[in-house]
């Protein structure tokens, strides 16, 4: 049985991204960080952190990392039930993309504020098609993403689909449309982020556009929205953030292409009050916003 406070230890070292930051934490000296962790390490016969700049998890450090915030989840709701709620709550690390936290995850938030001595909501925002490294990490216990194969110890359930529209204004599209045919190659296009995103790459290349054309780069979800209502270039924005703007006239489609992503919860495999009410709340607001 590994040393739960050993394995404590190696979850602040990571949080904090240090020794000495971990110790104020902890409330323990450096030192005795060192210890735990050289000791941890000793026990399973891996170096678990990198000790040059940031401490960041190994390979094997980042099995470890899943397995000991599992631990203290599963302690956490079974002191909580022991003692009432006198306990400190339960911290649920989730990993989740901007456009459905801008979204349909918002019912999520809001499950979570209803409960009386709910949990520690903790999330980290990355790109659907990277939330699943979180997890392989052991950054988080669950993730919303693209991935349908399971990271090694977590399980898999589908969400449902988030459409995407490609969409401008329509002074934009006086611009850009010309003689009934759209520039696909010289308009500007918003981007979310110039590496990750691939909306609107997947319309470009159904349009035969192999070179990128003029990007901006606008790493919001509800700043992109805002930019391509602000006619700075075209993008595809989930159909939950249209609301009535293409009735109205406030925006209109390039196209008739659409973008649907498949989502799924990952999570590890465990079961406390917590992660169990969390996953319903998930359920729940997916039946309601997803196709």
């Amino acid at each position: 049985m590994l040393d739960a406070h050993r394995l404590q230890t190696l979850v602040a070292v990571v949080e904090e991204g240090g020794f000495g930051a971990a110790a104020a934490r902890l409330r323990i000296t450096q030192s005795a960080v060192s210890q735990r962790i050289r000791a941890l390490e000793q026990e399973v016969g891996h170096v678990l952190v990198t000790r040059e700049g940031q401490c960041r998890p190994t390979g094997q450090g980042e099995v470890l990392l899943g397995l000991a915030r599992g631990v203290a989840s599963l302690e956490a709701d079974a002191l909580g039930r022991l003692s009432d709620g006198a306990r400190p709550a339960a911290v649920l690390d989730v990993g989740v993309n901007a456009d459905s936290l801008a979204t349909w995850f918002r019912d999520v938030v809001d499950a979570v504020a209803a409960e009386s001595d709910g949990p520690l909501l903790r999330l980290v925002v990355d790109d659907e098609h990277h939330t699943a490294d979180l997890l392989r990490a052991g950054t988080v216990l669950g993730a919303i993403t693209t991935d349908p194969e399971p990271v090694q110890g977590c399980h898999v359930e589908y969400l449902g689909l988030m459409r995407y529209l490609p969409v401008c204004t329509p002074g934009f599209a006086e611009r850009w449309c010309i003689a009934g045919r759209w520039q696909w190659k010289q308009m500007p296009v918003v981007q979310f982020d110039l590496r990750k995103d691939h909306l609107q790459n997947r319309v470009l290349r159904r349009r035969g556009v192999r070179t990128a054309p003029p990007q901006h780069r606008i790493p919001s979800s509800e700043g992109f929205a805002h930019a391509v209502r602000a006619g700075l270039g075209w993008g595809s924005l989930p159909q939950a953030q249209l609301g009535e703007s293409l009735h109205t006239g406030e925006l209109v489609r390039l196209s008739d292409d659409v973008v649907d992503v498949k989502l799924y919860w990952q999570s590890w495999r465990l079961h406390t009050g917590a992660t169990d009410r969390l996953t319903d709340a998930i359920h729940a607001a997916a039946a309601i916003h997803l196709g």
